[in-house]
């Protein structure tokens, strides 16, 4: 199954964080980030690294699909700093434990990476512990841009995502056998 910045779009708006806005083109505009914390493109490069790992091996097209999902998401005031300041502490992590920024990484080391963190026991807190906030910031979120999208949807069996209309036909027949 392949996931398009169509895909992205539908479940930005069905989070209702202006997804019609983002249609895969990055503003462009100066920002006072801190100089240690990630600039927006390393930031996108490794969710979307992480994405590889995250999502099932039956769904392609997910560097566009992250990219517009995830630019969007750092485009939202207070929510964008939150992401970018977690995706840091864990590419900090990454260099620490493996030597390597996390789009650098193998597959297996950035699931490891994912697990060393603590993100896979974690509770999502956003302004927690750095697990917590990696199972907020990263894992969730990048579980729910699949999920709410139209494509990640069928793949658990959600024909019609929240958000998304799938027209009478949908809610006029039963559920499939």
């Amino acid at each position: 199954m392949e996931l398009t910045r169509r895909d992205a779009t539908i479940a930005l708006a069905a989070l209702s964080s202006g997804g019609a806005a983002a249609v895969g083109l990055r503003a462009v505009r100066e920002r006072d980030d801190p100089p240690d914390r990630l600039d927006d493109d390393a930031v996108v490069s490794a969710m979307i690294a992480l994405a590889e790992v995250l999502y099932p091996s039956a769904v392609s097209g997910v560097e566009p699909f992250v990219e517009t999902f995830v630019t969007d998401r750092l485009e939202r005031e207070g929510h964008g700093e939150a992401l970018r300041a977690t995706v840091t502490d864990l590419n900090e992590l990454a260099v620490a434990w493996h030597d390597a920024a996390i789009d650098e990484l193998s597959p297996a080391a950035r699931e490891e990476l994912l697990r060393e963190a603590g993100a896979d026991v974690a509770d999502e807190v956003p302004d927690g512990t750095t697990a917590e906030r990696v199972r907020y910031f990263v894992v969730n979120e990048l579980l729910m841009a699949l999920y709410t999208s139209p494509t990640g949807g069928e793949l658990v069996g959600i024909e019609n995502p929240q958000g998304h209309p799938g027209g009478t036909d949908t809610y006029q027949r039963g559920p499939p056998s």
